[in-house]
This record gives C-alpha cells, structure tokens and sequence, in this order.
C-alpha cells in the first residue's frame, strides 16, 4: 500500500512515458498499420493493459500510488474501446487484456514481490501462452471489451469490488 506522502515523489517523466507508451503510441501504430494494408477483416490487435487500468477494481485495500502506471493502463482501456469502434465496420478485431499478475522486475520494484506466490503471479511465458489460447478463441463479438482470460483468480481486489463466484475468463469492469 502507498502512503499519502508518496504523493510527494510524483515524477512527471515516469507519468508522461508511462502514458506514451501505454496510452499515446497505440493509435498511431494501429492507424499506420491500418494505413499500410497490414490490418485487414479478421485481424486481431491485443492491447496489454492490466486490471490496475480499472476504476471500479481500485480499492482501499491495494491503495493508491503508482499514478503513471494507472492512469496510462486506464487511458489505454479508452484507446481500445474507440479503436474497436473506428475500426469495426473493417472487421478489426481490438481486445483489450489484463495478461495476469506478473513476476517481474517492475512488479518487484514496486514492492509487489511479496504478494507474487498469494496472489498467483505468473510469469510472461505463462501469461502469453493464455494470451495465445485467448486470441486463438477471439472474434468480433468481443471487440473493443476489457477482459481478464485467467480470470479473478489473480486479481486482488476481485472479490471486494465486483462479487464472489466470478468466471473465467472475466470481462473487467471499466
């Protein structure tokens, strides 16, 4: 949990590269690749966003901070919505997902190491894998939706904000 006084250590460089990145840059490649013939009926964009990207998933219990992190996955959330609906009558299929809770460096530099075995943490092998059987499965009814494919089970705040019993895959809340 971040204390209030981390407010204090709020960086503008790591909040505008965390919003280029997650928030600004998938537009422009989309459209040049849209541009260029590249995306076609049937294709499928996933856009990695995570469940921290999730307004109604923030809680008490995780408090705040991480501010760029956050807000960049939120702002990605709206990028792929209006992506999949500029791009629906071409038959672009845009998923947006949470890959799972990760067992990486940057999980750990937050200090998020600890929760890695309680809260099922996998590693990238393991969430692409799931992002490929997800993909594989995809199709234009689920377009332009956020969506978990491990489902809760990973998600911390899960339980607290939207209900016990949840399936898998789970479609996120906004």
């Amino acid at each position: 949990m971040y204390s209030k006084l981390q407010l204090a250590v709020v960086k503008r460089p790591r909040l505008t590269s965390s919003a280029a990145t997650s928030a600004i840059s998938p537009p422009f490649i989309v459209h040049s690749l849209t541009r260029a013939k590249y995306l076609t009926k049937g294709s499928k964009v996933l856009l990695i966003s995570s469940e921290s990207g999730s307004i109604t998933l923030r809680h008490e219990k995780e408090g705040g901070g991480n501010y760029g992190h956050h807000a960049s996955k939120a702002a990605l959330n709206m990028v792929g919505k209006l992506l999949s609906l500029d791009l629906k009558d071409e038959g672009v299929i845009i998923s947006i997902l949470h890959p799972g809770f990760m067992r990486t460096e940057m999980t750990a530099g937050v200090g998020f190491d600890k929760y890695w075995d309680d809260g099922g943490a996998v590693t990238p092998d393991e969430a692409a894998k799931t992002l490929i059987e997800w993909a594989e499965k995809l199709d234009m009814s689920k377009s332009g939706e956020y969506w978990a494919p491990r489902g809760p089970r990973d998600i911390g705040t899960a339980e607290v904000t939207i209900g016990k019993g949840l399936p898998t895959p789970l479609q996120l809340p906004w």
